[in-house]
């Protein structure tokens, strides 16, 4: 996430170079391309911490600092 970024809600992941833009609400990939399996887990995770993704977002849209959210396992 970036400090005061734009509406909506939302989050950057980035694997080996390619990189995804995901809505927190519904979880769609809103921009951006990366492999299948890779985008699989990054959904997958995202599910598992969506309402820490939640907090994360309105702290970074306030220029606070987020919390770290653990990574999947």
């Amino acid at each position: 996430m970036f400090y005061g970024d734009h509406p909506p809600p939302h989050f950057h992941a980035v694997y080996q170079g390619e990189e995804i833009k995901v809505n927190i609400n519904t979880l769609e990939v809103i921009e951006g391309r990366m492999r299948l399996r890779a985008q699989a887990l990054v959904i997958e995770w995202a599910t598992l911490h969506r309402a820490e993704l939640q907090q994360a977002w309105d702290l970074a849209s306030r220029n606070q600092e987020p919390s770290k959210i653990q990574p999947l396992e």
